[in-house]
């Protein structure tokens, strides 16, 4: 009998297989049927049921292994609820964290973010800017025993043409925080008075310091010699912190402020915290839109000059020229130099690139200055450095914010041609000084919160006396085409002129020695008063009765939206603004 060969069995080829694959045996070789080595029928056959008889016997260990990889799976299962449980935790804490602006905050009111660097949070104070705001608010602050971090965004010495004129009341607030020989070793001169010229005239205004120390008087000098003797003067104490780098942002959680970001020169970024951070950056602040609500006003710019080896008519008194269309300053800085700013009408300039502003200079302002100094003033004109500066006023309007406080021109600003703002800045540093002073801990948030609250009252009488006096007074000092505002320019020049109450009293409010808005207004009301009765002379008419209500109009349209933006109640009526303290403690 010849042996037969299978060559195709399709259905046998099929069950063959599922039978494999269920053993999770892989075929041999010598099973397949695409190999060129033939297989008996019988052969096959045969080894076809040991096959099936070993897959039996499979089948029953499987049955009996399968009960395992169950409880394998439930475990499984049960592991994977917990793990996606333990997930949504965790981002919901994540969802929540954002919220908060990435702040996370620990038991010690410490504010951490993983993804950048914190600074040691032993600080009881943070300070944005070291001007002269922040310089003298550091060294106070640290002189109570505060921990305080300074952050300055350029700690060289700069060079401004504002900032220059420290007045007598100033100095006084100097001496009370322990920081008047700041003025020493830079060459700082003694300023006594002022000099008004006009078509011609002048008059002399001397400050009334009869009942004051010797050593008591204005002190003039460049700002940035001073500014960096105040620093070297903070940094003498071991818990004051100076530091380069410019802040970017104020850390917010919960509507309280909880610190500062801030990148350092290296483009390194940090984060500060304190239970209280005082933004003092300057004019430019742009920090100061979370803390109040900023009204700025830029009604006119000076252009600077330096006078080298040049004397002023009058020593040791500013020199103020009543000219076309605005006033001149002239001041000594140093015992070889006099600044000199022209003020600007607008905020349109003659440029200064292509010599527009010097033919301005020296055809329009230099035949009105001082013939002593004219030709100093044309000298530098001629050799170029021409600054320029624009003049911003700003009345306080705050948002008291639990943590943060606005200080300095960052706060508050008033036109430049008094010399009030160092003046203002000292004595707000006084009046918080002695507020924080009963505070021994700065992280009782309601307490502080309700000492910084009557800052704002306490610190009236000072600030709005000397911002409503320099607005008004350079409103008067403009030239103008209007008949009443001559007649009033005309009259301030002529009272302060009679002397006696009527120019000391003027200038004790501007030098901050007498700082109260009712007297302002009283002396300011007095001089238009005094423009109309001249017009009366020697008999009255019609036409000078119209123009006398026209002085009195004008003179209300100057000085009573300037008391309106500084606060009725807050000028006059302190005692009806709620706050907690009357008085520093």
């Amino acid at each position: 009998m010849k042996p037969f060969v299978i060559r195709n069995l399709p259905r046998f080829q099929s069950t063959l297989r599922s039978s494999l694959l269920y053993t999770n045996h892989r075929p041999s070789s010598r099973f397949s049927l695409s190999t060129r080595r033939f297989t008996t029928g019988a052969t096959y056959i045969r080894r076809w049921k040991a096959t099936a008889a070993q897959t039996l016997k499979l089948s029953a260990v499987n049955s009996t292994v399968m009960m395992k990889p169950a409880k394998i799976a439930l475990d499984q299962c049960i592991a994977s609820l917990f793990t996606f449980l333990l997930l949504y935790i965790l981002r919901r804490s994540s969802n929540k964290n954002k919220k908060n602006r990435g702040l996370v905050v620990s038991q010690n009111h410490t504010v951490s973010k993983n993804l950048e660097t914190e600074v040691d949070s032993g600080t009881d104070v943070i300070i944005v800017g070291a001007g002269v705001a922040g310089s003298a608010l550091a060294h106070t602050l640290g002189k109570e025993g505060r921990r305080v971090h300074v952050i300055e965004r350029d700690l060289s010495e700069q060079d401004r043409i504002v900032g220059e004129l420290l007045q007598p009341g100033g100095y006084l607030k100097l001496i009370e925080l322990g920081l008047e020989d700041c003025v020493k070793k830079i060459d700082a001169q003694r300023v006594l008075g002022y000099v008004l010229f006009k078509d011609g005239k002048h008059t002399k205004l001397a400050y009334p310091l009869e009942t004051f120390d010797s050593d008591v008087a204005g002190r003039s000098f460049h700002n940035g010699r001073f500014v960096q003797r105040m620093r070297e003067k903070a940094l003498t104490l071991s818990n004051v912190r100076l530091e380069q780098g410019t802040v970017t942002s104020l850390l917010e959680e919960h509507g309280t402020i909880k610190g500062v970001r801030y990148r350092t020169k290296e483009g390194n970024e940090f984060r500060s915290f304190a239970p209280l951070t005082i933004v003092c950056d300057g004019c430019f602040s742009n920090l100061r839109r979370s803390l109040c609500k900023p009204k700025v006003d830029v009604p006119s710019t000076f252009v600077g000059l330096v006078l080298e080896n040049c004397e002023l008519p009058f020593a040791n008194h500013g020199h103020v020229v009543l000219g076309d269309p605005s006033p001149i300053l002239m001041y000594p800085i140093s015992s070889s130099e006099v600044r000199c700013l022209v003020d600007v009408p607008g905020q349109k300039l003659p440029p200064i690139a292509n010599g527009e502003m010097a033919k301005y200079l020296k055809t329009r302002v230099a035949p009105q200055v001082p013939t002593k100094v004219r030709e100093a003033f044309i000298t530098a004109v001629e050799k170029g450095n021409i600054r320029t500066m624009p003049n911003r006023s700003m009345p306080a309007d705050p948002i008291p914010t639990p943590g943060a406080l606005l200080l300095g021109d960052a706060f508050n600003m008033r036109h430049p041609l008094t010399g009030g703002g160092m003046t203002v800045a000292l004595a707000d540093i006084v009046v918080l000084r002695d507020l924080l002073r009963p505070i021994r801990n700065l992280n009782d948030k309601e307490a502080l919160s309700k000492y910084i609250e009557s800052f704002y009252t306490l610190r009236k009488p000072v600030a709005s006396t000397i911002n409503t006096l320099a607005d008004a007074l350079y409103k008067v000092f403009l030239a103008s085409s209007d008949e009443a505002r001559t007649e009033m320019r005309e009259a301030c020049f002529d009272y302060l002129s009679l002397g006696g109450v009527f120019s000391s009293g003027p200038v004790a409010l501007l030098s901050g020695l007498n700082p109260r808005p009712l007297s302002l207004v009283l002396h300011f009301f007095a001089v238009a008063i005094y423009a109309v009765c001249r017009l009366m002379l020697p008999f009255p008419s019609i036409e000078s009765f119209w123009l006398g209500a026209r002085i009195i109009s004008s003179a209300s349209s100057i000085i009573f939206p300037i008391i309106k933006a500084e606060g009725v109640r807050q000028m006059f009526f302190p005692r009806t603004i709620p706050a907690i303290y009357r008085a520093p403690p």
